[in-house]
């Protein structure tokens, strides 16, 4: 795998390439191509508007597979071509004719014209890999839960992380290659924003002031900014809520060390199986000052206080017997467990989705 240049590095980037701003645009471009080994079918473009495809027109192919269609833009955006049902091209389009190649029985691809397309071809191979790769994992997986051998189970999902860490790394070495390039924002579309959005939103300032029209970078803005209080470096929400005996306990409490806001529920069987790991970590480490406040999504006291008792959990636990509806929930905008938040001596957020062996290798900086 090629080496990722530092998130810094790839701020510099965007933000040089910034200072292009107002291209001339004339609204008016060229998508043409040739298309070999055809079927029986038709060849459609559609646009993407509000996150939402929608067709605009079915295309002429002539006897020698050819077509050309002229497209009138408002400002840069994405398209699709869809090859007779059997085949999808994404398009980048902005200022640029594009040319589409595609032989149906080879299955070989090639565009030319459209830098913008030619980029976001990258990030599209970087998915497909992504999916086989990850499809291989979900085979084993299966076959795992069939001869129910759960250290096979517990190392795919080790596995998957790290897969999923790898992916996100990838994507954004194609970013830093872009140039400020508008595609840029189909690779966002494949990271987490809980883990990677001072990364996600630095890239889309510098794209905002590039593509100041763009529908869909004000999209990202929005949706970003709703995130921003859960961001790394924040102040971490404060959490107040009843422990197994009743008594009202603050996340504030243990402000001075390092502490993991663990997200989980008695009857989350991942939770459970993660709880193991958090145990041996929080005896090696707590005398080193870490500690864990978890946070229960359970509904009835039973069930929460016998998983506690039955995975030895020593640390603070509170909950407000909410299930999803519980405030804490709500506030730090909580939709699947196990999540996990780990929060600073200072009371500030350093990392998000700690589990495993990432939550080791954080435990290990930070301490070793």
């Amino acid at each position: 795998m090629r080496a990722i240049p530092p998130i810094g590095l790839v701020v510099l980037l965007f933000m040089s390439c910034g200072e292009e701003k107002g291209q001339e645009f004339d609204g008016k471009i060229t998508v043409s191509g040739e298309l070999e080994s055809v079927p029986d079918g038709q060849l459609i473009i559609s646009e993407y508007n509000d996150d939402r495809i929608s067709a605009l027109d079915t295309l002429v192919i002539d006897s020698d597979g050819e077509f050309s269609y002229e497209l009138t833009l408002e400002s840069p955006n994405f398209y699709e071509l869809d090859l007779f049902g059997e085949k999808t091209v994404r398009l980048a389009l902005y200022d640029e004719d594009v040319q589409v190649f595609y032989n149906f029985q080879t299955e070989e691809l090639e565009i030319l014209g459209s830098q913008d397309s030619q980029l976001m071809l990258k990030i599209d191979e970087l998915t497909t890999q992504y999916q086989e790769e990850g499809n291989a994992l979900n085979t084993e997986f299966y076959e795992a839960m069939a001869d129910k051998d759960q250290e096979k189970i517990q190392s795919i999902q080790e596995q998957a992380m790290e897969l999923e860490l790898n992916h996100a790394e990838r994507v954004k070495g194609a970013i830093a290659e872009m140039e400020g390039s508008f595609a840029a924002l189909a690779g966002l579309g494949m990271l987490n924003p809980r883990t990677d959005f001072n990364y996600m939103d630095s890239v889309i300032v510098d794209l905002g002031e590039k593509y100041p029209d763009m529908k869909l970078i004000n999209s990202w803005k929005q949706e970003l900014e709703e995130l921003r209080a859960l961001s790394i470096g924040q102040p971490a929400p404060e959490i107040s809520l009843p422990n197994p005996e009743g008594e009202t306990v603050s996340l504030s409490e243990l402000r001075g060390k390092y502490v993991l806001v663990d997200f989980w529920a008695g009857w989350c069987k991942p939770c459970r199986d993660e709880n193991p790991n958090v145990v041996r970590l929080y005896n090696k480490y707590k005398n080193e000052g870490f500690e864990v406040f978890g946070v229960s999504l359970d509904r009835t006291r039973e069930m929460w206080v016998n998983a506690i008792e039955e995975d030895g959990l020593e640390w603070t636990q509170v909950s407000d017997l909410k299930y999803f509806n519980s405030e804490a929930a709500a506030t730090y905008q909580i939709n699947a467990i196990p999540a996990t938040y780990m929060i600073d001596p200072e009371g500030n957020i350093l990392a998000k989705d700690l589990r495993g062996k990432s939550l080791e290798r954080k435990l290990e900086e930070l301490f070793d």
